[in-house]
């Protein structure tokens, strides 16, 4: 694992400042035509959701330009109190944003946790940019929800994470701390960026999807349940492996790598 953090590029979208970084493919592997847009998860950022657990080299050694950004109110990005600023179409436009601003027509995007419902609502709102989507880390839940917010937004304002009695609540808090978060630009963030997906609009999805789920993952919901949703989508089982866990694994990497090749 990498822990070396890389230089950030800036651009302004609606506003807000967003950071990110666009990597070429290795020199020495045959460069792929399309590019891969990385979205990470909630209270995590690009280094940590996509550096740090080698994504970035796995998918720059296949080849691939690979464009990564931080959400707004996460890692290097601006920061905002305002829950309103936090819906999922908003910040799905930032990656829209980016792909305009990089001169980008198309290209495959990969998504996790709310990475993988911000990648729902950019493949609904711009289909024609979306190449191919790889949901991961989130199922049904992007359906039918993935539990009560209030109580992570309850841990995440707490004066101390002993003071957290929702276990779940707990999970997020610590792992927000552990990313030296800014906790209230979390909590307004999750008051507003779990919009749910109708089932009938994750039946208008057009681009080629994969949907990886951890089978130790109780957060996300049935990934195989998702997959059948999504015309010609492919499910991938990510063994032993729970929510957090599940980013990183190899049989992901391999998986997605496999999905990407068969394009």
């Amino acid at each position: 694992m990498n822990l070396n953090k890389m230089p950030m590029a800036e651009f302004d979208h609606s506003d807000v400042t967003i950071s990110y970084f666009d990597l070429p493919p290795k020199a020495d592997v045959p460069a792929q035509a399309t590019p891969i847009l990385l979205i990470h998860g909630f209270a995590s950022s690009a280094h940590v959701n996509w550096v740090y657990p080698s994504w970035v080299t796995t998918l720059t050694g296949a080849g691939y330009r690979v464009i990564a950004l931080d959400n707004r109110g996460h890692g290097d990005s601006e920061k905002l109190y305002d829950p309103d600023a936090y819906f999922a179409a908003k910040m799905a436009e930032d990656s829209r944003g980016l792909l305009d601003h990089l001169s980008i027509d198309q290209a495959h995007v990969m998504g996790y946790s709310m990475g993988a419902r911000l990648t729902a609502f950019l493949a609904l709102a711009h289909p024609e940019r979306v190449c191919s989507a790889v949901f991961g880390g989130l199922g049904m839940g992007m359906v039918t929800g993935v539990g009560a917010s209030q109580p992570i937004v309850d841990a995440l304002l707490a004066d101390h994470p002993d003071d957290i009695t929702d276990a779940v609540g707990k999970r997020f808090r610590l792992f927000a701390d552990s990313t030296k978060s800014d906790r209230k630009a979390l909590a307004a963030c999750m008051v507003s960026t779990r919009q749910l997906v109708s089932e009938t609009e994750i039946a208008e999805l057009r681009p080629p999807s994969l949907v990886a789920v951890g089978t130790k993952d109780d957060i996300s919901g049935s990934g195989e349940e998702l997959a059948a949703l999504i015309p010609g989508s492919t499910f991938l089982d990510i063994p032993g492996r729970d929510h957090q866990l599940a980013v990183g694994d190899k049989v992901f990497k391999a998986g997605v790598l496999a999905f990407l090749a068969q394009l």
